[in-house]
């Protein structure tokens, strides 16, 4: 038997740390496709989103005159706990035709895109099928009279936002509702919802009420 040369210990155990490092360094493997348990809804507060974004960008939605309230940001798969992104799909995208006819209810259709390859590719749907999909979920909520016509910048608890969808829309409960703040600001009411669309109750990471007792929501530009 040939005998083993005295640098081959010390060897091994560089080339297997070497080995370790770069497995850490991998990134991990992408969410599947179709691996999810539920929806969540996410409708943002035009004007808030204008204030704190869109008019440092010049966005088109938040000219005046543009008379949009909550739109949608997007439909998002959910774990009961934690969420997929970025997924890998062998599904089609959306054209560009596809996208650009989600402005009315998104504002724009660069962010129906983002949101097709955020969130959307982890449905397992084709492009068009989850942007079809989103509508339906949008279309499906009722947004409170008074605030889809507000006139005047308000300021108000939270709460009230969250208490004017339950009225509204009578099929929804309590724990399957949150609202969000940003900056102050009313940002976001985010619904969740079974896989065929159904009220549920949210998961603990999603429910994130804002506490603001006094929390702005600005007037529809």
């Amino acid at each position: 038997m040939r005998p083993s040369s005295p640098a081959a210990g010390p060897t091994a155990r560089i080339i297997a740390t070497l080995l370790l490092a770069l497995a850490a360094a991998l990134p991990a493997a992408a969410d599947e496709a179709g691996d999810f348990d539920y929806f969540v809804l996410a409708l943002s507060w035009s004007p808030s989103w204008c204030a704190t974004e869109g008019d440092g960008r010049g966005a088109p939605e938040c000219a005046p005159g543009a008379g949009l309230s909550f739109t949608l940001h997007g439909l998002w798969p959910q774990h009961e706990a934690g969420w997929p992104e970025f997924c890998a799909t062998p599904a089609r995208d959306p054209s560009r035709r596809e996208t650009a006819a989600m402005a009315d209810i998104m504002g724009s259709g660069g962010l129906a895109w983002y949101q097709w390859r955020k969130h959307g590719r982890c449905t397992g749907l084709a492009g068009a099928d989850y942007l079809a999909l989103s509508r339906l979920a949008y279309e499906a909520v009722t947004i409170p009279p008074v605030l889809a016509a507000l006139d005047r910048d308000v300021r108000l608890p939270a709460a009230v936002v969250e208490v004017a969808f339950l009225e509204a829309n009578p099929g929804l409960a309590p724990d399957g509702i949150t609202v969000t703040c940003d900056d102050g600001r009313i940002d976001e009411v985010r619904i969740c919802l079974t896989r065929s669309l159904d009220p549920r109750f949210c998961g603990a990471d999603v429910r994130r009420d804002c506490t603001l007792s006094g929390a702005l929501m600005e007037a529809l530009r």
